[in-house]
This record gives structure tokens, sequence and C-alpha cells, in this order.
């Protein structure tokens, strides 16, 4: 499938992918935070510390995630 793809194509579909991850994951730990899951059991979760979840994902930086890291061509 990818063979099929032309770059500007194929670097779209990782973009919407990698918004659509970022979206899922907000939306599972506000589910988490909303069933009491401290940021500790979070982080363990997602493979990172619990300091580096609240970092990413804490009050405040929900929303944008990693929004700002990502440009558009």
């Amino acid at each position: 499938m990818a063979d099929d793809l032309d770059p500007d194509t194929a670097l779209a579909a990782v973009v919407a992918l990698r918004r659509q991850a970022d979206q899922l994951e907000r939306k599972a730990v506000e589910l988490a935070l909303a069933s009491g899951w401290t940021w500790s059991a979070i982080g363990q979760a997602l493979g990172i510390s619990g300091q580096a979840a609240h970092k990413r994902l804490g009050p405040g930086r929900r929303e944008t995630g990693n929004a700002k890291r990502r440009g558009t061509r």
C-alpha cells in the first residue's frame, strides 16, 4: 500500500494519524483522571514517567498536546 503513495500523501497520512492518536490519548487520560488514576499510573500505562505524562498532558496542555511541535507545509 505505501508503495502506491507519493511522499506528500504518505506524510499527510502520518500527520492525520498522529492527530487522531493524540486525541485518543487525551480522551483516555481524561477518562483515567475521572476514574481516580494518578499521574504515576497514567504514565506507567503510557510507558513514560508520571511527571512526563503530567507535563505533556496535564491541565492547560491537554488541548494543544504536541500541536506546537508539529508544523504543516
